[in-house]
């Protein structure tokens, strides 16, 4: 019963939560915490980014299966939640840190990626640049505050971008696919319930992931 349109639970929350038990199983490396250890080529980075987000439009959309409405909303979704996020990153870092950084813009562009995955199809428009914003903010305070906090050593931050984002994205789609905040989840939409049943799937997914990547490992 739980709204996934293109994946968030089963792969977001997946990656994320296999990546972050992986860490703590591994380690850190000798530098973590000791000094910066910053990207070794932003560029590569940046246009990593860009790249994704092209290609996240082909699941995002595709999802839909066929050229319709759904698509086209799962489209424009696509555009706006990761737009909103990257901003919403870059606007918190200036007030935390002193100035927005090309890293944190692209790694907020991610987060939003992430977090409408789930929704795009369910969320309207307004919505979906609600869902990326907070995304942006809740994915930032998880790398740079809970990561050192719990000091483990995610250092592409799949935990707190995918795995935080996905979150937010999954818990989020209940809420943004009310028809009454411009959603898609049709007659008689149960907010509440639907809610309860995100936050059900969330759940299974973490312990079941956090469980089999264990043993894997």
């Amino acid at each position: 019963g739980a709204l996934d349109f293109a994946g968030g639970t089963v792969v977001h929350i997946n990656s994320g939560v296999a990546a972050l038990v992986a860490a703590l199983v591994l380690g850190s490396r000798k530098e973590f915490l000791k000094e910066p250890i910053p990207p070794h080529n932003l560029t590569f980075t940046f246009i990593g980014a860009c790249l994704l987000w092209v290609g996240w439009f082909g699941f995002n959309a595709g999802s839909a299966l066929g050229a319709n409405g759904t698509a086209a909303q799962a489209f424009l979704n696509t555009i706006t939640a990761p737009a909103a996020a990257a901003l919403a990153w870059g606007v918190a870092e200036k007030f935390t840190r002193g100035h927005a950084s090309a890293l944190g813009v692209v790694s907020g562009a991610v987060a939003g990626l992430v977090a409408i995955t789930p929704a795009a199809s369910f969320a309207g428009t307004v919505g979906a640049i609600v869902l990326g914003a907070v995304a942006g903010f809740v994915c930032l305070s998880a790398v740079v505050t809970l990561k050192p906090m719990l000091k483990y050593d995610d250092s592409l931050d799949v935990f707190g971008i995918h795995g935080i984002g996905g979150i937010v994205g999954a818990i989020g789609t209940g809420i943004v696919a009310a028809p009454a905040l411009g959603g898609f989840g049709g007659d008689g939409y149960d907010m509440l319930g639907q809610l309860g049943t995100q936050i059900l799937a969330v759940v299974v997914a973490i312990a079941w992931s956090a469980i089999v990547t264990l043993i894997a490992m």
